[in-house]
């Protein structure tokens, strides 16, 4: 079963308090989706460690419940 954009935006907030999320639905289908992480938490580290991150936010969904995210990482200007 696919998820939505709700469920991965509040675990990825669950996880990460202070980040801004953004959830895009690329082709309609619940299936794929963009996510857009913006942290302080993420000052510091590489785009890999941040990307790890989310993806443990994602507590195992990834692959499963989740088939794909194009996941763009960042941290807050003038940080």
């Amino acid at each position: 079963m696919a998820m939505d954009a709700g469920t991965i935006e509040q675990m990825i907030r669950e996880s990460i308090p202070d980040a801004s999320v953004s959830i895009e639905d690329l082709r309609g289908d619940g299936d794929h989706y963009a996510a857009y992480v913006v942290s302080a938490s993420f000052k510091g580290k590489s785009r890999l460690q941040q990307h790890q991150m989310v993806y443990q936010a994602l507590r195992g969904k990834m692959g499963n419940e989740l088939h794909a995210l194009a996941l763009q990482t960042s941290i807050p200007e003038g940080i």
